[in-house]
């Protein structure tokens, strides 16, 4: 004998109902979280290591991010320009030892 709930249906087929609308439901948010994070979490592709100091800071200026006045106080402490080594660029004046 089987027992009936309500309107001649099981009560065993409400419960399946429920259980299978819950996993259901389930999936798709765990999918939509999945989805979220493994594209919110994936890293730009690096740059070259050892990427060319100068050539950054060209672009840089040429981004606005930094001005003329900076450029150059940047250039200066990095060691220079291509047309001067570094040697060349701070002189030994009369005070300073080297």
């Amino acid at each position: 004998m089987m027992w009936y709930w309500g309107g001649g249906v099981a009560w065993w087929g409400w419960l399946l109902g429920a259980i299978g609308t819950v996993v259901f439901w389930g999936l798709v948010i765990w999918a939509i979280w999945y989805l979220v994070t493994a594209f919110t979490t994936r890293r730009s592709e690096p740059g070259p290591r050892g990427a060319d100091p100068k050539r950054i800071l060209d672009e840089r200026l040429a981004r606005g991010e930094i001005d003329a006045e900076e450029y150059v106080r940047l250039r200066d402490l990095m060691g220079g320009t291509p047309d001067r080594p570094r040697d060349e660029q701070h002189p030994a004046g009369t005070g300073d030892l080297r």
